[in-house]
């Protein structure tokens, strides 16, 4: 079986009813975030150099075939209009490292009605997650205020390609490291790591530990120190430093307790002991508001470790994301249900000074202080270039995140930006809403462009089906 049937299985039966009626006419969806979460003044942009992998090799398989037949309980011939499709569609999408918001399109996807809809659960799937954990990572880096973060999450992640994809994202944000071997060797990230208490405990004591490790390890090494009495420990590290003459690039490690107190006693041990160029890193916990309050509180902090906070997205860790249908061969299409409203139409978002973007119709044109964000990154169902860098990725983060006014960049009751829709959108979204109200008799829900972001407090609201 392939990726093709990791997907949702009403998309597989929607998929094979529109081939049936012949059904095949292009259509586009439009993937955005509804709301930004609790305590989020914008979203970075992640996950579609994934979703081109994904859409360049779909393929429906006689393996996929038989599978999408069991689930369903049918015998395989009435599954067979599915065999052989493959993605042949175009994506215009926001290129990963770009700050975006919500209502705003991440992606757009134009394929024939079939392949549309089979894409759009793994689509989902990988633009959201990897836009949530690329967002608080460079929240954290933004808390850090220039001291080095680097990624511990692996081990608590939500499966090794979670790990992976956050030791990506976070390099994206402008971490400094990663423990996890895999992503550092693949991305050129580098790999960072200390000792964990385990090897200390195997030890009869703390310097014997730190001993051996310097004996195995002839270069810059951590100490962790906090396995029994952190501040005795720390005088234990300082001596076996300074007798290996080991001082520039060494650090000692604090996992736990009072971060910020410890830290501050830590750091005058070490200069008592001649050795104020051993750093201190902590870890054990921490997100970007820990991070903000230790840097806050001017602790003698060298480097934050951020582990299963940041890898999860503990405190958001879904996006109330959709893939909806805005157009099928050329006629314009909107949801009207309430609360879920959806704009109709291809679209196109143009970056104005300050991220105050507007959201338009794809063939209008620029204002004239405004860029537009979706590129076309496939047509035919291949890529039109290369993959993004990771370095590019990082510069286009670091640039939008410089331009974003600093009302959006706190890490407490952050601002968002306001999005919105050009005279073009409102027009189109009105008179579509009325269309379809005569044709079926539903109520018109108001007037205005459905993609703004509501007002007041965001948060978790709905799943999205």
């Amino acid at each position: 079986m392939s990726d093709a049937t990791t997907t949702d299985l009403y998309e597989v039966t929607m998929a094979m009813s529109c081939l049936r009626e012949g059904m095949t006419g292009p259509a586009t969806f439009s993937l955005f975030v509804r709301d930004l979460p609790a305590e989020r003044g914008f979203l970075v942009a992640a996950g579609l150099e994934s979703a081109l992998d994904h859409l360049s090799s779909l393929r429906v398989g006689p393996e996929d075939v038989l599978a999408f037949a069991a689930a369903l309980h049918r015998p395989p011939r009435d599954l067979e209009p599915l065999l052989g499709l493959r993605f042949t569609g175009s994506v215009r999408g926001v290129p990963e490292g770009r700050v975006v918001l919500a209502g705003e399109p991440l992606l757009e996807v134009t394929a024939p009605l079939p392949q549309a809809q089979l894409a759009e659960t793994y689509v989902l799937n990988l633009l959201s997650h990897q836009t949530m954990i690329a967002s608080k990572a460079a929240r954290c880096v933004i808390a850090a205020a220039g001291r080095p973060v680097v990624d511990f999450s692996l081990r608590r992640t939500h499966g090794p390609q979670a790990g992976f994809q956050a030791a990506r994202l976070g390099a994206m944000a402008g971490f400094a490291g990663t423990s996890n071997v895999a992503a550092a060797t693949a991305t050129g990230i580098p790999a960072v790591g200390t000792m964990a208490h385990s090897f200390v405990e195997a030890f009869s004591s703390e310097e014997e530990a730190f001993r051996a490790f310097a004996r195995a390890h002839p270069g810059p090494v951590t100490f962790l120190v906090d396995t029994y009495d952190t501040e005795a420990g720390v005088r234990v590290a300082a001596r076996v430093l300074r007798d290996l003459d080991r001082g520039p690039g060494c650090a000692i490690r604090l996992d736990s307790g009072d971060l910020g107190a410890l830290a501050v006693r830590a750091r005058s041990v070490l200069d008592e002991a001649g050795l104020p160029d051993v750093q201190i890193t902590v870890s054990g916990g921490l997100d970007e508001y820990a991070v903000d309050d230790l840097v806050r509180s001017g602790a003698p902090i060298d480097v934050y470790a951020v582990g299963t906070r940041i890898g999860v997205s503990a405190d958001a860790p879904y996006l109330d994301s959709a893939y909806k249908m805005v157009e099928y061969e050329g006629r314009p299409v909107m949801k009207l249900s309430s609360a879920k409203v959806t704009a109709p139409g291809q679209k196109q978002v143009f970056r104005r000074p300050g991220c105050s973007d507007v959201i338009a119709l794809a063939d209008e044109r620029p204002p004239h202080d405004g860029t537009p964000l979706l590129e076309t990154v496939m047509r035919h169902g291949q890529r039109t270039g290369g993959r993004s860098a990771l370095d590019g990725c990082r510069e286009r983060l670091a640039a939008d995140l410089a331009a974003l006014p600093p009302s959006a960049r706190r890490i407490r009751a952050p601002v968002a930006p306001r999005m919105m829709p050009s005279e073009r959108l409102r027009a189109l979204t009105d008179r579509v809403r009325r269309r379809i109200a005569e044709q079926t008799g539903a109520p018109p829900h108001g007037t205005g462009c459905p993609n703004e972001p509501r007002p007041g407090p965001t948060g978790p609201s709905r799943a999205e089906e």
